[in-house]
């Protein structure tokens, strides 16, 4: 039977990424918007919501297998993460996912993973690190299946609207500009293809027995930012010019997730090498240019 996926944030550069991913793969897929009619795009069923205003949240959430909750850091990301499993509970929701992210573990993230205490060094980090305890709590106290999932850098084709490293460059690189890294160039990320990430928040959202868990969602590999430059040159076919300024205070040096976890309960396996995934995001944004 097709499980019904609402997804919230559905307009937003990580969602709006997901969304074309998820579908065909025995769920059906709906968008919650704040305005049906900017989200024509998406391609999918929307629904009229705000996490701000909660008294709309049980009625768009009706019918939902599973809400995965996404949604743009702010300051009022713990308040939306609150209204959200309120309303959840309130529809009878089986299933609820929160997208989290490595900000909370703050200089422990390296290497992440689930069994790490968090010590958010950031009010982003703070907002993640309190929606995974409200899942927590609401697993405890009210039975919810309550899931956080952790993604590292997603990347991927429909991330023109992104500021993260891959697009950035490569926005840089088809312009003719220079590249710029704070540092030497050694710092590391994970970065994860958005298709990745879209099969595993399906099981997230699908596989049983999982309620009040954590997991990493990411590639588990470890990359330079000077390996990711020479994916780059490689794919553009050009020497690219790289700036060197010096290293903004408070970026993590080194991070990447241990996936054994996820691969293990959830049965996730990234399957897109970075070389290959930078390719297909080189060619959808030359695709892009191509129209202009």
């Amino acid at each position: 039977m097709s499980k019904t996926i609402l997804i919230t944030g559905a307009t937003g550069n990580v969602a709006s990424a997901i969304l074309p991913h998820l579908t065909g793969k025995g769920v059906t897929v709906r968008g919650l918007v704040r305005d049906p009619a900017k989200a024509a795009k998406l391609g999918i069923e929307t629904v009229k919501g705000d996490l701000e205003v909660h008294h709309e949240l049980p009625k768009a959430f009706a019918g939902a297998d599973t809400v995965v909750i996404i949604h743009p850091p702010g300051p009022r990301a713990p308040a939306q993460s609150s209204n959200a499993l309120w309303a959840a509970k309130q529809a009878d929701v089986p299933r609820l996912v929160f997208s989290s992210s490595n900000a909370p573990l703050g200089d422990n993230a390296y290497p992440a993973s689930e069994d790490k205490p968090m010590a958010p060094l950031s009010p982003y980090g703070a907002g993640k690190a309190t929606g995974e305890a409200y899942c927590s709590a609401f697993h405890g106290a009210y039975g919810m299946d309550a899931v956080a999932v952790r993604f590292s850098n997603a990347y991927g084709p429909r991330s023109a609207r992104k500021t993260n490293v891959i697009p950035l460059f490569i926005r840089k690189a088809m312009a003719g500009e220079p590249l710029t890294i704070y540092g030497d160039g050694t710092q590391t990320r994970d970065f994860v293809f958005v298709t990745d990430l879209a099969n595993g928040l399906i099981r997230a959202a699908t596989t049983p027995g999982v309620g009040g868990e954590v997991f990493q969602l990411a590639s588990g590999v470890e990359t330079s930012l000077n390996d990711l430059v020479g994916m780059i040159r490689e794919v553009s076919g050009s020497d690219l010019e790289v700036k060197h300024e010096p290293p903004r205070a408070g970026e993590i040096q080194r991070n990447y997730s241990l996936i054994g976890k996820a691969e293990d309960r959830l049965g996730y396996r990234p399957e897109v090498v970075l070389a290959d995934g930078v390719q297909r995001t080189w060619q959808w944004f030359a695709s892009q240019a191509q129209l202009v």
